[in-house]
């Protein structure tokens, strides 16, 4: 019965007997460790995790006096590399039985983060609705004076001026719309993202045949629900970007990495799917500067000489539609974009 119950828990729990070893731990904590109860039991615990050393210490030390202890944000490791800041607290429950209760802090500081990206997304979605309604009014009038204008000018050379009117309003009316991101309800239609991620990596090769990309694919994800064309637009955006930035940087051997995986029990914003699909495009570039990693998805805000600054708020605008997010960590030599899509199938 307890067991079941613990099972539900969403705080990773551990059962450990005497030697430290692993006997038992619930989904919440295969989920942290990113592996499998079946793969790790029986193995010391101590030695799953670089910085292992201080959790085996504090945990001889609950086991010889038979009295609970807590440390606060400790840093491990894992073996994925992927390194965490956690809470856990020890408890022995006899002289054979430790459990060992962990909880992640990275989580919590990664909810305000992306609770905070996702207010200012719909500030500026707001902000550039608005913008587009003030600008477009006037620039249809002006473009209709045009073509009125035209129609009574019998000089060539004078009529050339007010095709040049009219060019440069459909050029900023396009401008505009592309700050609104895509203009459609999205349809959600089951789809295979490794399917997405072909596509995006063919025009790629088409377009920059100098760039490898490597594909390190996981063939177990199953299909989500979602708009095909959107998500190519929104990983190409993405994609062309990071190629783009190392082909100006003159880097002498440019690598793109295309990989998925499957994230279980995974928080996106306030809310805990049960699995997300997770898209890493990782490239060795001159990464981006600390001065545009916090407004990197606002409209018109490009780190490239040459950008325009809308491919990466069309990108995580498509994301939002879908229910995920776009995340990036950045340093000079490996830049890593993270899509992350639920794959629980959505009604709208």
């Amino acid at each position: 019965m307890y067991q079941r119950l613990m099972e539900h828990l969403t705080t990773a729990v551990l059962l450990l007997d005497g030697e430290l070893r692993l006997r038992w731990m619930n989904p919440a904590a295969e989920a942290l460790l990113a592996i499998s109860l079946s793969r790790l039991k029986g193995l010391p615990l101590p030695s799953l995790v670089d910085g292992g050393k201080e959790i085996g210490e504090l945990l001889a030390k609950a086991r010889d006096e038979f009295h609970p202890f807590t440390q606060r944000e400790a840093r491990l490791t894992l073996a994925t590399g992927e390194m965490l800041t956690v809470d856990y607290t020890v408890s022995p429950l006899s002289p054979d039985e430790l459990l060992l209760e962990v909880e992640p802090r990275d989580r919590l500081l990664r909810i305000s983060r992306e609770e905070a990206l996702q207010t200012r997304q719909e500030t500026i979605k707001v902000l550039a609705r608005g913008l587009a309604h003030e600008v477009k009014n006037p620039l249809g009038g002006i473009r209709g004076a045009a073509q009125l204008l035209e129609r009574d000018l019998d000089d060539p050379g004078l009529q050339e001026f007010t095709h040049i009117i009219i060019e440069e309003v459909d050029r900023l009316r396009d401008l505009v719309d592309s700050m609104l991101g895509p203009n459609r309800v999205i349809r959600h239609e089951p789809l295979n993202i490794h399917k997405v991620l072909e596509r995006v990596r063919a025009l790629l090769i088409v377009e920059h045949p100098g760039v490898w990309i490597k594909r390190d694919y996981d063939p177990s994800l199953p299909d989500l629900s979602g708009d095909e064309s959107q998500l190519i637009q929104a990983v190409l955006n993405v994609a062309r970007n990071a190629v783009e930035a190392m082909t100006e940087a003159g880097i002498a051997s440019p690598r793109l990495t295309l990989c998925t995986r499957a994230r279980r029990q995974f928080t996106l914003g306030a809310e805990c799917h049960r699995l997300v699909c997770e898209v890493a495009i990782v490239d060795n570039g001159p990464g981006i500067p600390a001065s545009l990693r916090e407004t990197l998805f606002y409209p018109m805000v490009s780190g490239r000489a040459e950008g325009s600054g809308l491919g990466l708020s069309i990108a995580q605008s498509i994301l939002h539609q879908h229910h995920g997010l776009i995340e990036c960590v950045s340093e000079p030599g490996h830049t890593q974009f993270r899509l992350l899509i639920p794959l629980e199938k959505r009604h709208d």
